[in-house]
C-alpha cells in the first residue's frame, strides 16, 4: 500500500478514498472513489448523471485529461422535435440566477463513462471497491451537508419538487426540506450504483438504467435518446499545460473552456512583482479578470471552433496584449497524490439540477443545456454529440520533486478561484491552507452586466463597477481542494473553510 493524500467535499468522502487506500487503491482510485461518494451524497449540489473532467499525471509521463463533459442530444430526432421541454426558473443564489430546468434541459451525460475510463487507464483497485463506501453510505441514508441544505434553500421548491422520489428524499412529512445533518435516502439510489459495480457503465449507457433515463426524457418532451447514450464516450485528450515560476501546471484542453482560461490568468499573471494582495495587485486581478472573462463572454462562448479562439486567448494573454485588448453551477471536486508521486484531478457537475429523476433510479439528471450563462446556444446548442462548455478545470502542478493536485467547483469562479490560489502558492509562497483561506474576489460577467463580487478583507482600490461585498467566506466564490507531496517534506492536504470539506492522510496503518 501507498500513501495517499486526499481533499474533497466531505470528510465521508475522505474516508471512502481511505477505505479504497487500504485495499490497495492508488491516487486515482482514491480520488475516484471520494468523488464518486460526493457525487451521490451532494443532493442538489451534483449528481451522477452529469458530467466530470479527470486530469491525471503520472512521474515520468505526459499528463492527460479524460473529457466526460455533457454533450447535445438528440440522435435520430428531426431538428423539429429537438429545443423543448424546459421551464425556466431563477433561484436567488449568487445574486440572482435564470435556468432553464426539465426534461428539455437534460444533455448527455458523461461522468459515470469518464470514471471508468480513467479507472481503466489508472487504476490499480478493483471497479467494484470504487463504489462499496457509497453504495454503503446510500442504503444506510447519509447526512444532508451544510452546502446542499444552503443551496437547496433557494432550489428545493423550484427544481427539486419535479419528481416524487426526489422530492421526498429531500423533504419530510410536512413537505418541508430537511434540515442539515437529517439523513437523506434516495429510494433505489443504492440498486443503481449496484448495478452500475457489477456490470460496469455500459447499464447506464445501453442497459436498463440507460431505457429508463431516455423514456422519462422523451415523455417530457426532452432531446436525450436512447441512441445519444449508447453512442456516448469519454475522451482522453493531452492536458493543456502552462509554465509558472519553475512549475508546469496541467488543466482541461479545448473543447472545455475552464482550463484555457485558468491559463489565460495566470500567463497574464506571471510578472506579478507583488509580495501580498495590496491595493495594486488586487487592481491588476480585476483588470485581468475583466479582460479574460470578456474575452470568453465575446469570444469563447459562441466559437465555432473553440481551439481557435482558445489559442488566441492564450498568445494574447502570454504577449501582454490581453489587457490592450479586452477592457456550475453546482460543482463538487476531490484533489489525490500519492507516495508514487502519481496525482490526480476531478471536477463533476450536474449544472443546477433539473430536478428530474427517473423514476426506479435514484438519479437526479443534469439540466446543463439550460445552464444559460454557460450554454449561450440554447437548448438546440448544435449537432447531436457535440460537447457542451465547461467551466471545469481540475489541474495538477510539478516541479522537481514536488506534485499538487487542486481544483474547485463554482461554476464561472472555478477558474478565478483557483488562479487565486495557484498565485497563493506558486509565486507567493503561502501554505496550501491559507492559500484556500485567503479572501477572493470575482468579476461577474454572466448577465451581461459587470460587477465585481468579493469577499471581505481585501484592500480593494476605486474601481467603476458595482461592488458587492460578501459578509463572510462564501461559497459562492469555490470551494477549493488541494494536495502536495514533496520529496523532502512530505505531504499537506487542505479543504476548503467556504465549504464543509474533508481531507485524509493514508499512510496504511
Amino acid at each position: 500500500m501507498t500513501k495517499v493524500a486526499v481533499a474533497t467535499t466531505s470528510q465521508l468522502a475522505a474516508e471512502a478514498a481511505s477505505e479504497v487506500a487500504a485495499r490497495g487503491g492508488n491516487a486515482v482510485d482514491c480520488a475516484l472513489a471520494a468523488a464518486l461518494f460526493t457525487i451521490n451524497t451532494e443532493p442538489g449540489v451534483c449528481a451522477l448523471a452529469g458530467s466530470a473532467f479527470i486530469t491525471v499525471w503520472n512521474p515520468g509521463s505526459d499528463p492527460v485529461t479524460i473529457d466526460g463533459n455533457v454533450a447535445v442530444p438528440g440522435r435520430g430526432l428531426p431538428a423539429s422535435e429537438r429545443g423543448g421541454g424546459a421551464t425556466e426558473v431563477t433561484i436567488d443564489y449568487g445574486g440572482g440566477i435564470s435556468t432553464l430546468v426539465g426534461p428539455g434541459s437534460v444533455a448527455i451525460p458523461g461522468t459515470p463513462a469518464a470514471i471508468e475510463r480513467a479507472w481503466k487507464l489508472f487504476g490499480a483497485a478493483e471497479w467494484k471497491d470504487l463504489f462499496a463506501p457509497t453504495i454503503a453510505a446510500v442504503r444506510g441514508g447519509f447526512p444532508l451537508s451544510s452546502a446542499c441544505r444552503y443551496y437547496l434553500g433557494y432550489a428545493g421548491e423550484c427544481v427539486f419538487s419535479r419528481s416524487d422520489d426526489g422530492f421526498f428524499a429531500l423533504h419530510d412529512e410536512d413537505r418541508k426540506l430537511i434540515d442539515p445533518g437529517s439523513p437523506v435516502f434516495v429510494p433505489h439510489l443504492a440498486d443503481s450504483l449496484a448495478a452500475i459495480a457489477e456490470e460496469g457503465v455500459r447499464v447506464f449507457y445501453e442497459g436498463e438504467l440507460a431505457r429508463a433515463i431516455s423514456d422519462h426524457v422523451a415523455a417530457g418532451g426532452g432531446a436525450l435518446t436512447l441512441d445519444d447514450l449508447k453512442h456516448y464516450e469519454a475522451v482522453e485528450r493531452p492536458s493543456l499545460c502552462v509554465d509558472v515560476g519553475g512549475w508546469t501546471i496541467a488543466s482541461t484542453p479545448p473543447p472545455a473552456v475552464g482550463g484555457t482560461m485558468l491559463a489565460a490568468l495566470l500567463h497574464a499573471c506571471a510578472n506579478l512583482d507583488h509580495q501580498e494582495w495590496d491595493m495594486a495587485a488586487l487592481g491588476q486581478l480585476i483588470d485581468v479578470q475583466r479582460a479574460a472573462l470578456n474575452f470568453r463572454r465575446h469570444r469563447l462562448d459562441l466559437a465555432e471552433e473553440v481551439g481557435e479562439q482558445s489559442a488566441q486567448l492564450l498568445e494574447l494573454a502570454r504577449t501582454g496584449r490581453l489587457l490592450s485588448r479586452w477592457a456550475s453551477s453546482s460543482t463538487v471536486h476531490t484533489s489525490a497524490v500519492d507516495g508514487n508521486g502519481v496525482a490526480c484531478a476531478v471536477t463533476a457537475s450536474s449544472g443546477y439540477g433539473s430536478g428530474e429523476m427517473p423514476a426506479g433510479t435514484g438519479i437526479w439528471l443534469n439540466n446543463c443545456l439550460g445552464e444559460l450563462e454557460l450554454n449561450r446556444r440554447g437548448l438546440d446548442a448544435g449537432p447531436p454529440g457535440e460537447r457542451l462548455p465547461s467551466n471545469m478545470a481540475p489541474s495538477i502542478a510539478r516541479r522537481p520533486g514536488t506534485v499538487l493536485a487542486a481544483g474547485s467547483p463554482g461554476a464561472d469562479r472555478i477558474t478565478t478561484a483557483l488562479h487565486q490560489f495557484f498565485v497563493n502558492v506558486l509565486q507567493l509562497g503561502m501554505s496550501l491552507e491559507d492559500a484556500i483561506a485567503h479572501p477572493r474576489l470575482h468579476v461577474d460577467t454572466s448577465t451581461g452586466i459587470e460587477r465585481l463580487m468579493a469577499e471581505p478583507g481585501l484592500d480593494l482600490p476605486d474601481v467603476e463597477l458595482p461592488v458587492s461585498i460578501s459578509p463572510d467566506l462564501n461559497m459562492y466564490f469555490g470551494g477549493i481542494g488541494a494536495t502536495l507531496v514533496d520529496r523532502e517534506s512530505g505531504f499537506q492536504v487542505a479543504s476548503d473553510p467556504r465549504r464543509e470539506g474533508g481531507t485524509v492522510i493514508f499512510d496504511g496503518g
